[in-house]
């Protein structure tokens, strides 16, 4: 359960919270005097802090108050088989190559979006609501997290990752020109627009753990690290055939949309700067980057990080190529 509270001392009534709420919460009654603004969706509030973060005089106070639990199937589903030996220690040995080879500081991360119907792993839901750049961020300390829709907080990357339909102040883009990432209502709409999205409601649960410890096939394996280490990645698919490499990359929607659909849906691997929100809700570093790697690219990846891995970066990591200082 979400809980929104009112400082009415700190409160000036400027509307703010109620024209940036994505899911209309928030609404403003005439004539009552003194708390004219009111909470008249409550169960829509999906906890995204907009509201709270944005207050010019921190009046907003959210709290969620749920017990931390495990999914329980109810007796009606198919039950969840458990991956073989097999792949359990190929997933393993993925995670081990990187964290070696680069000398990451976080774990690899495994993305599964369980669609429709399919059958849900024993793995811990969250006791609150969080944003999926979050469940990630915690996924890289070594945590195994399960999020159906429910247990999401942004209702943007719910709908993009197709848990959630879209709520019409975000299908349109006119919240972002309210929040001021974006100049007009033109610009926001175009952004929208070009961004990818799966079919609403066609996912039943994200969910995220580490590489090394899977427990269902993993669609994309996410590295967080800085940037040199994303130039190793690169190097790695490209060790065989020398080919340059695009990216989709926009600064907005990062974790949902440039490290998770679009491997998911291309098959190729993606890089991301980040976007504002996942910065702002997590302990990620500016020096920080993302990649999103398709599972079914890892072989190729981890077979050229073995081969640079030997020399290459060894030599680069130690300036052997700098001139000595006279």
């Amino acid at each position: 359960m979400v809980k929104i509270e009112f400082d009415r001392e700190k409160c000036t009534e400027c509307m703010l919270c109620v024209e940036l709420c994505p899911n209309e919460v928030l609404e403003f009654k005439e004539n009552i005097g003194k708390g004219s603004i009111i909470v008249a969706r409550p169960d829509a509030c999906c906890a995204c802090m907009t509201c709270a973060g944005k207050c010019p005089k921190r009046a907003i106070s959210i709290s969620q108050d749920v017990p931390h639990k495990r999914y329980v199937d109810d007796g009606n589903e198919t039950p969840f088989a458990p991956l073989s030996e097999d792949s359990i220690v190929k997933y393993a040995q993925f995670s081990e190559g990187l964290e070696r080879v680069l000398k990451l500081r976080w774990k690899p991360v495994a993305i599964t979006l369980i669609q429709k119907g399919d059958p849900l792993p024993h793995v811990p839901v969250p006791g609150v609501r969080l944003r999926y750049c979050q469940s990630l961020i915690m996924a890289r300390r070594g945590l195994s997290i399960l999020m159906p829709p429910q247990s999401h907080a942004c209702p943007d990357g719910t709908s993009i990752l197709g848990l959630s339909k879209i709520p019409h102040k975000l299908a349109t883009g006119e919240i972002y020109v309210q929040l001021g990432k974006l100049a007009t209502r033109e610009a926001a709409a175009n952004m929208v627009k070009e961004r990818p999205s799966l079919p609403q409601e066609s996912v039943r649960a994200t969910l995220v753990t580490p590489l090394e410890s899977v427990v269902m096939k993993p669609d994309v394996v996410v590295v967080i690290a800085p940037p040199e280490s994303m130039m190793w990645l690169c190097m790695s698919l490209t060790y065989h055939t020398g080919k340059r490499m695009n990216f989709q990359m926009s600064s907005y929607n990062a974790q949902c949309v440039e490290t998770t659909l679009y491997p998911y849906t291309t098959g190729e691997m993606n890089m991301s700067l980040g976007c504002y929100g996942c910065r702002a809700i997590s302990d990620l570093g500016e020096n920080m980057m993302f990649m999103g790697i398709p599972i079914d690219k890892m072989p190729i990846v981890m077979e050229g990080l073995e081969y640079l891995g030997r020399k290459a970066i060894p030599d680069a990591r130690s300036k052997v190529y700098l001139p000595p200082l006279i």
